[in-house]
């Protein structure tokens, strides 16, 4: 069953993000935009989606409408997903290298 409040707290994210990357208040339509916020919460779920939109304002995209977060959001997902596994096997490297290095310092 889906939180009906949860489109709202993320729109609500969404405007307390842009007011304090641009210092000015932004008007939307919240019953409008709850259908396509509601949509990206069905797809990749609440907090994936908060995280997203945390990782939207993190970029250097002009103006961050929010109509380019809608149709972007799993572009963006895709992108933290393959930067996450990046890190993680860049770590996994740097850990089998310094490895390698150690043991060839003991002989």
């Amino acid at each position: 069953m889906e939180n009906k409040k949860e489109p709202y707290v993320l729109i609500g994210l969404y405007q307390a993000l842009y007011k304090d990357r641009y210092n000015k208040s932004i008007s939307l339509n919240k019953f409008r935009e709850k259908w396509a916020m509601q949509d990206v919460i069905d797809s990749v779920g609440f907090e994936r989606a908060k995280e997203l939109l945390l990782y939207y304002f993190s970029t250097s995209k002009v103006g961050h409408p929010i109509q380019f977060f809608y149709y972007n959001f799993d572009k963006m997902d895709q992108v933290k997903k393959e930067i996450a596994r990046d890190r993680l096997n860049r770590n996994t490297l740097l850990q089998e290298t310094k490895k390698m290095v150690e043991e060839n310092d003991e002989h």
